[in-house]
């Protein structure tokens, strides 16, 4: 693991790497460009590209930049260092961003890049002020809900082909492992039951309001089998397809 605080000088030749712990990288003079897993971003003074853990990325600098990069420690750091700001910490990490810096934030920055941050004590604790105020902000915006209308849409309109986690995710704008937190704390379910609880309704919906055959509509559902379908929807709702299709619908 690198020290905590650095200061890096970026030039043209394009750096192209991954590490399994986050990095907050702040611009302090010219223009740096960054990708990380697709989002471009431009750094320059008085803002941070947040590289969550394990996130590919690349930068380069045509005129030349000079930026202080903060490597986030993995494990338990966030905890023992950031007391009731770490969830904040976490969630502001999680995902791939630009961010803009106020005025005190900038100040910290530059304060921080000309100080002794080779020193144990001024590095962690300067890290530890720079988190804080990143997440006391974090803390006071407003979280918004998954967009399950917009989700539900896409389920049904890719029901015939694979759906992977991974579509969703970045459908919401989202790192998969912070989508499936949030889905399974949102809706109570995993997002690939979700998806399979989403096919199943579908089909018998298909059921009701069609004379499809039963394997054009397992098709339809993203099964490749009419027998797993039918064995799939069996379990589902405690009916067969032809039970199913004879009932009048029951839900909305």
């Amino acid at each position: 693991m690198p020290t905590l605080l650095s200061v890096r000088h970026y030039h043209q030749d394009i750096v192209c790497h991954e590490h399994d712990h986050a990095q907050l990288v702040f611009g302090l003079s010219g223009h740096l460009q960054f990708e990380v897993d697709g989002f471009g971003s431009r750094i320059s003074r008085q803002t941070l590209a947040v590289v969550p853990a394990g996130s590919r990325h690349a930068c380069d600098s045509r005129n030349g930049s000079e930026c202080l990069v903060f490597d986030v420690p993995a494990g338990d750091w966030l905890e023992r260092h950031l007391g009731n700001h770490a969830d904040a910490s976490r969630r502001l990490l999680e995902a791939p961003q630009k961010v803009e810096l106020s005025v005190t934030q900038s100040g910290l920055v530059n304060w921080l890049a000309a100080s002794p941050i080779n020193d144990p004590l001024v590095a962690r604790q300067g890290s530890i002020l720079l988190l804080a105020s990143l997440s006391a902000e974090t803390d006071a915006r407003p979280t918004l809900g998954l967009p399950l209308g917009a989700l539900n849409a896409y389920i049904e309109r890719h029901a015939a082909h694979p759906i992977q986690v991974a579509d969703l995710a970045s459908f919401a704008g989202l790192s998969v492992a912070r989508f499936h937190n949030r889905f399974l704390d949102e809706t109570g379910l995993t997002p690939m039951a979700y998806v399979r609880d989403k096919r199943l309704r579908l089909g018998r919906q298909l059921l009701h309001n069609s004379r499809l055959s039963v394997g054009d509509i397992a098709a339809r559902v993203g099964y490749t089998s009419q027998s797993a379908f039918t064995a799939a929807l069996s379990r589902h709702f405690g009916e067969t397809p032809k039970a199913l299709r004879e009932r009048q619908p029951c839900d909305k």
